[in-house]
């Protein structure tokens, strides 16, 4: 059954006559005052062969027999509001294009009003851009101008309100003429209008089975963020691609905030019928507002030459993976059905459990009652640091259960679990419980990663580092293959990034793939390693990149995967790897070249790199040709990889106690300084307890099942 919301259902289904676009609904065009909103108006209302209403010379100066600046210096700020609102509660119209007054989105009255029987259109220009404008038409007639408050900051005070009312942005950079505008309007209210555009398939499906199964078996953002993982063990990617972003929408973000650029790039990649923007900008806020320590959220940081550090740690449980478990968990809540209870599965090499755990236990009352976490991750393969994490992140809809086994088996078992129809039909049956995923098999965990990878882009333009356009290269240490490809992903989008190059430890599978086409698992066994998150060998991402450069060949897929899980191995046909090898570079780096590498970036610059961070770095440092600049993930804080990082630093003797560990670190005065988080949940976490089970399928189902019972059938 469908799940997305029954009020954005499809209602119009031919595009042959423009009047089958707006029937009796308005367009309604908002934004600043030198927006563009009249001149553009009356293009779509020419293209679409309809009427135009400007409500500052159509409605308010007929209504008030005056001017708009008149009524302005007659009545002032407050009043005018009012009285604009009140002209606007009058109005009405149906079947038209209509231009708003800059000021009229701060009536909440009127805007409700008129909203009731429109789309609204936000034309979002850059303020630097506004301002430009406005001096250059002397304008004088902006409510709220005055000589305490300047024009920028009543042109940021504003946004607020645009951003309040909006249903569909247009991004509209300085140069891009109203007609390009006009255009970029129908087409997104076309977006809204028809989701079926923005369907979702599995990386095993065929084109002929698509075909087959027609409209009844449709997903949407909403059906895959619920589901996790595809029913014939496949990954879920949109049908259509991701969208693209001209150059003019991505320059018209370089001054924007962090939060500002992931509410312009999701409301792109989730459709407002399942969910619409206005509560889309609720759950980002929510998401980065305040749970991240770092203001810039994403920071870059020069390190050296021509490297930069993305800085992904500073969220409150010190990993990237907090990029998408603060906002995971909202979007999971608000698109899943309230009929039913939901029991989220995860496996995890390290990062992933403490993340999944702080992210679901931070969700309304209410919804911890509906929805419920099991972290499974290896007992003895993650850092000491990272276990007390996963232990003091536990809540009451949340848990941790060690597994004697390695992240492998972990994420091999969760993925049988899912295919297993009868287990899964016996807990809707019995518990009314339905299992999710939140691992970066989830299409929505994707998503956030996209936003901080274009942002370091945006952020070294912003910094004068590159002119836009200009390459980049970008290292990330990898293990499930999750974080490489959402950078791949944004430069789909049009982010111009040159090489994604793949950084891995001793357990180098990816390396020797993308370096010969042959995925090989046979005579290897995972190697423990210092950077525990990439002791990963099979990288379940990787296939939705191969169905993306196999031109979605869901069968050829099939064939590779079947293979690797019945075979041990697989390789790539000469063309598909000549593809690969445009895409992505690869190295690895040893243990004792990680510590290296560590230590020499203190003694030269004062920093500490934590352990996967320098595996990127030292990858980065033999494959870079130095001809571009080269964005290095710095993927976690290296306070959870204390002993380690005691070690590169030549310390002799280090306590076992992980808090004492963070302290003598702390003695340091290193950048980045001691991560305010990790401390905290180490002080609260003592000898707290965890479940501890053995590798076996039947086990971990047997713990699912007990885990459901405490919780649901104890909240209801």
């Amino acid at each position: 059954m469908l799940s997305r919301p029954v009020a954005f259902a499809q209602i119009w289904k031919s595009w042959f006559s423009s009047h089958s676009l707006l029937g009796k609904k308005n367009i309604i065009l908002m934004g600043p005052p030198g927006a563009g909103k009249t001149t553009t108006g009356r293009i779509v209302g020419q293209k679409l062969d309809c009427p135009v209403i400007d409500i500052d010379d159509d409605v308010l100066e007929t209504t008030w027999n005056m001017s708009v600046s008149e009524k302005l210096r007659d009545v002032g700020y407050e009043e005018f509001l009012e009285e604009e609102g009140k002209a606007l509660l009058k109005f009405s119209a149906s079947g038209s294009v209509i231009s708003l007054s800059g000021s009229n989105p701060m009536h909440a009255a009127g805007m409700q009003h008129i909203k009731k029987n429109g789309i609204v259109v936000y034309l979002d220009v850059p303020t630097t851009v506004i301002m430009s404008r406005l001096k250059s038409k002397q304008m004088d007639r902006i409510a709220g101008l005055s000589p305490a408050i300047s024009l920028k900051d009543v042109l940021q005070f504003r946004k607020q309100f645009y951003r309040r009312w909006f249903d569909i942005r247009i991004l509209c950079g300085g140069d891009v003429e109203a007609e390009v505008i006009a255009e970029k309007v129908i087409d997104a209210v076309k977006r809204y209008q028809d989701s079926e555009l923005e369907t979702f398939i599995s990386t095993r499906s065929s084109r002929s089975g698509r075909s087959m199964e027609g409209d009844s078996h449709k997903l949407y953002f909403s059906d895959v963020v619920a589901q996790g993982l595809a029913p014939d063990g496949g990954l879920f990617v949109p049908e259509r691609g991701l969208p693209k972003f001209t150059a003019e929408e991505w320059q018209g973000l370089i001054e924007a905030t962090y939060i500002e650029r992931a509410q312009v790039i999701l409301e792109r990649c989730i459709h407002p019928a399942d969910i619409p923007a206005s509560k889309l900008a609720e759950i980002i806020e929510s998401a980065y507002g305040e749970n991240f320590s770092c203001s810039k959220v994403a920071p870059v940081r020069h390190l050296a030459g021509n490297q930069f550090l993305l800085e992904l740690f500073h969220g409150p449980t010190a990993s990237f993976k907090d990029f998408a478990l603060q906002l995971v968990p909202h979007l999971f809540a608000y698109c899943i059905p309230r009929s039913c209870n939901y029991l989220i599965l995860v496996a995890t090499s390290g990062d992933t459990g403490s993340a999944v755990l702080d992210g679901f236990s931070r969700l309304h009352d209410t919804d911890k009652q509906r929805i419920a976490l099991v972290n499974f991750f290896p007992e003895d393969g993650v850092s000491p640091i990272q276990k007390s994490q996963m232990i003091g992140c536990q809540k009451e809809n949340a848990w941790s259960v060690g597994v004697k086994s390695d992240f492998d088996f972990c994420q091999t078992a969760i993925k049988q679990i899912f295919t297993n129809s009868d287990f899964t039909g016996f807990l809707t049956v019995e518990y009314g419980t339905a299992l999710a995923a939140a691992n970066s098999i989830n299409w929505a965990r994707l998503l956030p990663q996209i936003v901080y990878h274009a942002s370091a882009y945006l952020d070294l333009v912003y910094q004068g580092i590159i002119s836009f356009g200009s390459p980049v290269d970008i290292c990330i240490p990898t293990g499930n293959f999750g974080n490489i490809l959402a950078a791949f992903y944004a430069k789909t989008m049009g982010i111009p990034i040159r090489k994604c190059i793949c950084a891995s430890n001793e357990n180098n599978v990816l390396t020797d793939f993308i370096r010969t086409g042959v995925y090989d698992l046979r005579e290897r066994k995972l190697i423990s390693s210092f950077s525990p998150a990439v002791d990963i060998l099979k990288s379940s991402n990787l296939e939705r990149y191969l169905h993306l450069i196999a031109n979605e060949d869901g069968q050829l897929v099939t064939q590779l995967f079947n293979q690797l899980e019945n075979q041990g191995h697989f390789q790539l046909q000469k063309d598909l790897l000549g593809k690969l090898q445009q895409d992505l570079v690869a190295g690895w780096c040893s243990d004792e070249d990680c510590l290296a590498a560590i230590h020499s970036v203190y003694s030269t610059t004062g920093y500490i790199l934590d352990t996967h961070t320098a595996v990127a770095k030292v990858v980065a440092d033999r494959l870079q040709d130095r001809s571009c600049p080269i964005i290095i993930s710095s993927t976690a804080h290296y306070s959870k990889f204390a002993p380690a990082i005691l070690r590169a630093l030549r310390i002799a003797q280090i306590n076992q106690n992980p808090l004492s560990q963070l302290h003598l670190l702390s003695s340091y005065s290193a950048l980045p300084p001691i991560h305010w988080g990790l401390l905290e949940t180490l002080k609260k976490t003592g000898n707290g307890d965890h479940q501890v089970c053995v590798a076996d399928i039947s086990v971990l189902m047997s713990h699912i099942e007990t885990l459901i019972q405490n919780h649901f059938m104890k909240v209801f």
